[in-house]
């Protein structure tokens, strides 16, 4: 589905090809760390070498039509970000949904931390979303769209060895919480959705050994959610009648405690 399409399957019930076209774009949108591209109407996180998940999303831009262009961007360069909306515009003529996707999770303890990796996670989490919506805030405004903020459930709940991730996806919460606030009269909504494990490579670059295998182990302890199930959540939180604002949205696997 395009960004100029939205408008039009709200007002009727999705047709299975449109909803698979809008959930095979999120679903390659979901945990991949590092650098990012804006694939329309989505943004996603990018590294170099090539991971599987990068390979599969390039195959699927070749296959796609013309209304899904991918442009690379860095989510912590607010020239990218700004450059790759204008594109997109350009493209389409119109803007509609933002999925804030990008992001990476360097766990380890406070104490004797790498600094650097907190700054990393900041700036892409936390500052890459808040420079995103800045740059695309004034389309969704124009088309009355959908801001989507893919955060998880450490937005909800910190944890040993989570602090510094934990922040970011707390700061997430707040920021589209007061997001919500200015926009929700002028017909922009905002969507923040927070998994818990999904398998995806998110966990394959702390650098803490401990928090590694930790994160390995529990993801091996229960049947993780898959890429699909978060697409499903964004594809039923942005195709609402216009009178019903999804707000929220927490999704857990059913084997998951915490």
């Amino acid at each position: 589905m395009s960004v100029t399409e939205r408008r039009e399957a709200i007002d009727r019930p999705l047709a299975q090809e449109e909803k698979d076209k809008v959930t095979e774009a999120v679903r390659h949108d979901v945990g991949v760390p590092g650098r990012s591209s804006f694939t329309s109407p989505c943004r996603r996180p990018r590294q170099e070498p090539a991971t599987s998940a990068q390979v599969g999303l390039e195959a699927l831009v070749r296959k796609a039509p013309s209304e899904m262009p991918a442009l690379e961007l860095d989510v912590t360069d607010q020239d990218s970000v700004t450059a790759a909306v204008a594109k997109t515009v350009e493209h389409f003529g119109a803007l509609d949904i933002l999925v804030n996707n990008a992001g990476v999770m360097l766990a380890g303890p406070i104490a004797g931390a790498d600094t650097a990796e907190w700054t990393r996670m900041v700036d892409t989490n936390l500052l890459g979303s808040m420079y995103m919506v800045h740059a695309a805030l004034p389309h969704l405004l124009e088309r009355k769209g959908a801001v989507v903020q893919v955060s998880s459930t450490s937005g909800r709940i910190a944890s040993t060895g989570n602090g510094a991730y934990a922040a970011t996806k707390f700061g997430i919460t707040a920021f589209s919480e007061a997001l919500r606030q200015e926009v929700t009269t002028q017909g922009v909504r905002v969507v923040v959705v927070e998994p818990g494990f999904v398998a995806t490579e998110l966990a394959d670059h702390i650098t803490d050994p401990v928090m590694q295998a930790a994160a390995q182990n529990m993801a091996a302890s229960m049947r993780t959610l898959q890429p699909e199930d978060i697409a499903n959540a964004v594809v039923y939180a942005v195709t609402q009648p216009e009178h019903v604002a999804v707000n929220e949205i927490l999704i857990r696997p059913s084997d998951q405690t915490r």
